[in-house]
Parts: C-alpha cells; sequence; structure tokens
C-alpha cells in the first residue's frame, strides 16, 4: 500500500468486558488483548487503526460520524446488543458512506432468534460472524485489501 490507510474499530455495550462475560461465548481474551491483537495485524498490513468502544448508542453514533469528518478509510464495527435494535447505528454508517465491515464474536444466527436480526447489515460491505476473535482480524485483512484497490 501506498498510503497508509486509516481503520476505525468500534465495539458496543458490553464489549469492554470481553474476558469477563459469557467466556463460554466469548472467551477469556480481555478487550486489551483483543486491541493488541488488532493493532499486530494492522502493523504488518501497514494500516493504522484506531479503537472506540461504548455502551451508548449515541456514542456510536458521533464516533461513526466524526470518521467521517477525519476522513477515516475504513470502519469495524461489532455493534453488539444494538446490531439487533439500532436504525440510528444502521442511518449513521449509510450517511458516512465509509466502507464498514460487521463482525461478531459469535455466530447470532445459532443463537436467539431475536438476534437474528442486524439492522446495521444492509449498509455493510461485508458480514464476519462466529470466527472468534480472528473475525476482527479477517474484517482488517478484508478491508486493507479492498481499500488498497
Amino acid at each position: 500500500m501506498s498510503a497508509e490507510k486509516n481503520i476505525l474499530v468500534i465495539n458496543g455495550p458490553n464489549m469492554n468486558m470481553l474476558g469477563i462475560r459469557q467466556p463460554e461465548i466469548y472467551g477469556r481474551t480481555t478487550y486489551k488483548d483483543l486491541q493488541i491483537m488488532i493493532f499486530e495485524e494492522a502493523k504488518k498490513l501497514g494500516v493504522a487503526v484506531k479503537f472506540f468502544q461504548s455502551n451508548h448508542e449515541g456514542e456510536l453514533v458521533e464516533a461513526i460520524q466524526k470518521a467521517y469528518f477525519e476522513k477515516t478509510d475504513g470502519i469495524i464495527i461489532n455493534p453488539a446488543a444494538y446490531t439487533h435494535t439500532s436504525v440510528a447505528l444502521l442511518d449513521a454508517v449509510k450517511a458516512v458512506g465509509i466502507p464498514t465491515v460487521e463482525v461478531h464474536i459469535s455466530d447470532p444466527d445459532a443463537r436467539e432468534d431475536f438476534r437474528h436480526v442486524s439492522y446495521i447489515r444492509s449498509a455493510c460491505i461485508k458480514t464476519i460472524r462466529g470466527h472468534g476473535l480472528n473475525g476482527y482480524l479477517e474484517a482488517l485483512q478484508f478491508l486493507a485489501e479492498t481499500l488498497a484497490g
């Protein structure tokens, strides 16, 4: 890649509790460990990453909007519980037009029925689900390749 691309990794509610929250589903790796994994992969791929996590929907919307004004090249988002409820996140991703990849550690389609609906999916260029934390690395690789042309 000639010019370094900037990717924002956004995580929704309870993602800060990785390693503590339902380890049988999400594992014991912490949120900090996840950030390190992503940062190391970004370095290999020659892209820059920033992280944002919030338990508040409006803050997530603001992070997406801010990404537009900061000329962010791509977004990886795990909206967590807001996947199934937030038209606001869908509208924000549509509004900014930044290539966005939706990531889920578990496979929502293999869980409770209400988790089968993803509002944000239609605004994303790809969805990766059920690949554990490696799904973030896959998303990063996909975005890096996509942004490279």
